[in-house]
């Protein structure tokens, strides 16, 4: 490490670097993701809603037509619940060929169920009659299940094609279909004063004005209901975006850190002067112990011992500020000061230590050799605040920082695992919470620190 190190910053800001490369393409991959996890839960509700509600309506048909042939629109209604799940399992982001035909097949059958009379029923009934009964409205069920799970292009072209089916089969039902005689006169007979009133209840009249007013006020709530969904999936957008931002910090900053950043409205980069802790903690002898390693051997160790590191980090409340090679740099009190500090430094150090002799150990039974590190921890006042012009970073600056690397540095004349200031432990006894912590540290007066013109008190542990 050199000391052109010492002063870079919290790695917050790179992670505002990196995506500032390819906002587009990160915050496209974020909404994605969101959208297929929406879309896939959203089928799932469609689902188990259209298990619901068809089966509602397969005992409120036997209600209104108590007689054995409603079986037929039975076996049509478990024909509607088995495509539903065949398009739950198809279902995707995007276009999907097959999953708009399995919902184009959704609607023939509705529409061939309310249209075509029931084979299986022996009553000789006009066929214009099938559309008295207000059945389209059950169209409805499958619209309101759709606007779930597809996009808002499917929602409206679901309402543009049950019009379409609905009143092409009214074309094809009304040319192919005979009207019942006798019907039509004898209603003329009995309403014959006013024309309008026989024609509505003439059992062979199509009423075409009512079958036009059900498929224009379908497509009219489609069309509303399809902006809905636009507008929701552009909040889903908007929320997956800052799902991502949330993620990028919880690369840095511990999950306690990020939830307070997340709601406190004060921007980053005020420049302040703040009491913090700073650690730094390095491998020992990693050149020589890398040496005889493979280049894919050695990113594996790093990863091992970053990710080992990291956790410790943000298990106790800490900022990863970077790594640097074979080690890392964390800070406590940024970029909100808390009220241990200091403590929440030193226990993590130990907590690092312990880490380190558990994967040993681990390493052991394999037969790798032992990783050592050293750990450096100081307390002082440090500058927080962004840097650069274009390219911003949020950076902790200071002797503060200068002076922990040293520590970390000094472990190995020391022959020390930790090495903190006598400020650091000062302030852990200033903040009566994790005495018990000092134990067993060697004090070490006198040390000489490059870049100090005193010498100051080391305490180490070995």
């Amino acid at each position: 490490m050199t000391d052109s190190a010492f002063v870079t910053g919290t790695g917050a800001a790179r992670a505002a670097e990196a995506s500032s490369q390819e906002p587009s393409a990160a915050a496209g991959r974020f909404a994605e993701a969101a959208l297929d996890a929406h879309k896939r839960r959203g089928l799932q509700l469609a689902v188990r809603a259209r298990w619901i509600a068809l089966p509602i309506v397969a005992v409120f048909i036997v209600f209104l037509n108590p007689v054995w042939s409603v079986l037929y629109y039975h076996g049509l209604l478990a024909l509607l619940c088995l495509n539903g799940w065949f398009i739950s399992r198809v279902g995707k982001v995007g276009r999907s060929r097959l999953e708009l035909f399995l919902i184009f097949l959704d609607l023939a059958v509705m529409t061939g169920a309310l249209v075509v009379p029931n084979p299986f029923d022996a009553r000789d009934m006009p066929a214009a009659m099938h559309y008295r009964f207000d059945n389209f409205q059950y169209f409805f069920i499958i619209l309101a299940a759709g606007t779930m799970a597809y996009s808002w292009r499917t929602v409206i072209a679901i309402g543009i094609w049950t019009a379409t089916m609905w009143l092409s089969a009214l074309g094809l039902v009304w040319w192919f279909s005979s009207p019942v005689p006798g019907l039509t006169e004898a209603v003329a007979v009995a309403l014959g004063f006013e024309p309008e009133l026989a024609e509505f209840f003439d059992p062979n009249s199509f009423v075409v004005k009512l079958r036009v007013q059900e498929a224009l006020v379908f497509v009219l709530v489609a069309v509303t209901l399809g902006f809905s969904v636009r507008r929701f999936n552009g909040l889903l957008r908007s929320n997956a975006s800052l799902e991502r931002e949330r993620a990028n910090l919880s690369r840095y900053f511990s999950p306690n850190v990020v939830e307070q950043l997340s709601q406190n409205d004060e921007p980053l980069k005020q420049v302040r002067s703040e009491n913090v802790a700073v650690l730094f903690i390095d491998i020992v002898g990693f050149t020589s112990l890398s040496v005889a390693m493979n280049p894919h051997d050695v990113i594996d160790l790093l990863r091992e011992f970053h990710g080992r590191m990291e956790r410790e980090v943000f298990r106790h409340h800490g900022t990863l500020d970077k790594y640097l090679g074979d080690g890392l740099m964390a800070t406590f009190g940024t970029p909100v000061a808390g009220a241990q500090d200091a403590t929440n430094a030193l226990a993590c150090a130990q907590a690092m230590q312990a880490s380190l002799a558990k994967w040993n150990t681990e390493r052991a039974r394999r037969g790798l050799p032992e990783v050592r590190a050293g750990i450096g921890i100081h307390y002082g006042e440090a500058l927080l605040g962004d840097i650069g012009a274009n390219r911003l970073e949020y950076a902790v600056l200071g002797m503060a920082v200068n002076i922990a690397s040293r520590l970390e540095k000094l472990t190995r004349p020391l022959a020390a695992r930790i090495a903190v200031s006598e400020a650091l432990a000062d302030q852990v006894k200033a903040e009566q919470i994790g005495l018990d912590l000092l134990a067993g540290s060697t004090r070490h007066p006198d040390q000489e620190v490059r870049g100090l013109d005193q010498p100051m008190t080391v305490l180490a542990w070995t």
